[in-house]
């Protein structure tokens, strides 16, 4: 698990893909505290450490990672938002993030304001019930609090310390972004599904009273 709280901006060196497999290659200070085996968010997407020296890790993607995130499209050099796993006597900021992420989402409009900026995005149809007004998000790794949600957009306030520690102040409009919602927000409407199949299984057998 992860926090959402950026740890440091990463480089991406390069992305050679291998078959169905694509080998990153990204330089960071915390690879020197890296291990074999370790979890590491990037731009969002959990990955384990495939490799790790002194300045430098590698980690491997494929499948359903590749299918979801922007990670397919990355070209070295390139900044990424990087987050260790969290450890469980540390202190829980932001929210709790898995790292799955569950797809994209484009940032349909960037409005500066005073020293912030204002991001309008456009998520996935089939992720936009889970996005609630003051609900948690996660962008690119980032853990963001939902200012507004109309018809199918929602939008995000950047104050400057995120726009200055994470590399979400170089995002465009037209980029998309790695979109996680909020795994209590997941875990709410599967339960709320199952209960209405229950409901449905019962009227049909006439068992409802």
């Amino acid at each position: 698990m992860f926090t959402g709280l950026i740890e440091e901006i990463g480089t991406l060196l390069s992305s050679d893909r291998r078959g169905r497999v694509h080998r990153l290659s990204l330089r960071a200070h915390m690879a020197g505290n890296l291990q074999i085996g370790d979890s590491i968010c990037i731009d969002g997407v959990c990955q384990t450490v495939v490799e790790a020296r002194s300045g430098t890790f590698q980690v491997e993607a494929t499948g359903e990672t590749l299918r979801r995130t922007t990670l397919a499209t990355w070209t070295g050099p390139r900044e990424v938002n990087l987050e260790r796993a969290l450890e469980v006597d540390g202190r829980l900021d932001g929210h709790l993030v898995s790292g799955h992420t569950d797809g994209t989402a484009r940032l349909i409009r960037r409005k500066e304001e005073g020293s912030g900026v204002w991001f309008d995005l456009l998520p996935p149809p089939d992720l936009a019930r889970f996005i609630a007004p003051q609900g948690s998000v996660t962008l690119d790794g980032v853990s963001l609090t939902v200012a507004s949600v109309r018809e199918e957009l929602f939008s995000v306030s950047l104050v400057p310390h995120t726009l200055q520690n994470t590399t979400l102040g170089h995002r465009r409009q037209g980029d998309y972004l790695n979109l996680e919602v909020d795994i209590l927000a997941r875990y709410v409407a599967r339960l709320l599904a199952a209960g209405h199949r229950e409901d449905s299984r019962r009227r049909e057998g006439n068992e409802w009273v």
